[in-house]
């Protein structure tokens, strides 16, 4: 099963960060042409933010997947049943967002992990279909514990304080830094697409402290130029586009240049 999670290999590898792309538009289509995007190791479904309900989660997983690709599923929230959820449809990992504390982290790793680690409850028959090849129920029982990755992100001044105690939490994958959120928890919000300074050095910490736990670091950015720019501080994981954004900036695109405008530019919005 460790082989199957595209993205796991990809940090297995150490060859350099892991681009993926994030899905807030429901759909098995939207999916697939995410998917297939070249160069994607995975493809995030957003259940927080983005327009996925339980039955669109359960549609594009599969279909990314079948692409070869990981699905990723961010929670709307750390309640231990949409753990439960996103896992048992075949989520090769689970992002929480909006955590606080390492006790937070410890209590996600025990929804997210099969007996004895953990207290996940075990029957889907759905999840063993989202890898190839695909294990048994047996297999996956034995091996999910060590192939799926449990991931929070880092965007509130409560977790930054305590960003060294969270990285050392056993069975915490990855810290993914959400810029606007821990912008605006920290006082220092991205305006206009800025990352002041305060925020910035706040990014540095996380990594620094990701790596020194030994754990992987991701984050969150809103063009392929700023992506190149934390790909070259380190970054292992690492978001270029949203679907939403990118079909309203192509379509904007198009329609000025058709009309003789100029391209317009690309903001630094979400």
């Amino acid at each position: 099963m460790q082989a199957a999670n595209r993205l796991r290999t990809a940090f297995t590898k150490g060859t350099g960060p892991s681009f993926g792309l994030w899905q807030m538009i429901p759909g098995a289509n939207v999916s697939r042409v995410l998917a297939r995007s070249p160069g994607v190791d995975w493809v995030l479904v957003d259940c927080e933010h983005g327009n996925i309900d339980d039955g669109a989660m359960h549609d594009a997983v599969p279909a990314i997947a079948a692409a070869g690709v990981s699905p990723i599923v961010r929670l709307p929230d750390m309640q231990g049943w949409m753990v439960k959820r996103a896992l048992d449809c075949g989520a090769h990992g689970i992002l929480v967002p909006l955590l606080r504390t390492a006790r937070e982290a410890k209590d996600l790793v025990q929804a997210a992990k099969f007996p004895p680690w953990g207290r996940r409850g075990f029957g889907s028959p759905l999840a063993m279909e989202r890898f190839s090849p695909a294990p048994s129920m047996t297999e996956y029982l034995q091996q999910a514990n060590d192939s799926l990755l449990t991931m929070v992100q880092i965007e509130t001044k409560e977790a930054l304080e305590s960003v060294e105690e969270i990285a050392a939490v056993e069975g915490i994958d990855v810290l993914f830094i959400g810029p606007f959120d821990l912008g605006n928890n920290i006082g220092h919000p991205v305006i206009n697409g800025i990352i002041k300074k305060e925020l910035s050095d706040a990014i540095d910490r996380v990594l620094e402290a990701t790596h020194k736990a030994g754990k992987k670091v991701g984050i969150f950015c809103t063009s392929g130029e700023q992506s190149k720019v934390f790909a070259d501080k380190g970054f292992d994981m690492i978001s270029v586009a949203t679907d939403y954004t990118a079909l309203q900036f192509t379509l904007s695109e198009s329609l000025s240049v058709a009309r003789g405008g100029a391209k317009p530019a690309k903001g630094g919005s979400y």
